[in-house]
């Protein structure tokens, strides 16, 4: 196994930033690309990637008694997130994980943490800041000194033929260019 391909997502338009190429390589091209016979891995590189993010105001917990840990509790049952577990399938490992049914931010703010004095629903709106942002960036990727941009690298399934997988990746990304 050894990679055999290295792109780049180019906007000349100027339309979408790093982070919505990011999502376009992580939600899309990545599939696509794994579909083409030979490949065995296609690696993000660079940009954003977008979460959201709780930010949970200290003096509304204490105002309503709740330990932060119930809030990553309220969080993982509103979500109905699931644990991971690793299946070994033909000496390769396979990460398994169900991920949940949160869509957007309002799906997070109405996670039910309980119900105030007065009997009244308490939401996780009603303690935290909920928004979007990137996680900690792990790297940047330029080229040909003209900024920053996102790319991908195709990995090669361990005896396959390189060119013939080059081209079979040459040829999904003319059709997936537009």
């Amino acid at each position: 196994m050894g990679w055999v391909y290295l792109y780049a997502l180019v906007d000349r338009t100027g339309k979408h930033d790093i982070s919505e190429l990011r999502s376009l390589q992580d939600w899309f091209l990545k599939y696509e690309l794994q579909t083409v016979p030979g490949v065995s891995e296609v690696s993000a590189l660079g940009g954003m990637v977008k979460q959201y993010q709780i930010k949970v105001d200290p003096d509304k917990l204490r105002a309503f008694g709740i330990p932060l840990n119930a809030i990553q509790m309220a969080i993982n049952r509103g979500n109905q997130e699931i644990g991971a577990s690793v299946v070994e399938i033909s000496e390769a490992e396979y990460m398994v994980r169900a991920t949940g049914y949160l869509e957007n931010k309002e799906d997070i703010g109405n996670i039910p943490l309980g119900v105030n004095n007065n009997g009244t629903p308490l939401l996780l709106k009603d303690v935290a800041d909920i928004g979007t942002g990137s996680q900690m960036r792990r790297g940047v990727v330029d080229l040909n000194g003209e900024g920053e941009t996102v790319g991908g690298i195709i990995v090669m399934r361990f005896g396959e033929n390189a060119q013939k997988t080059i081209d079979g990746v040459k040829a999904k990304l003319e059709t997936l260019k537009k």
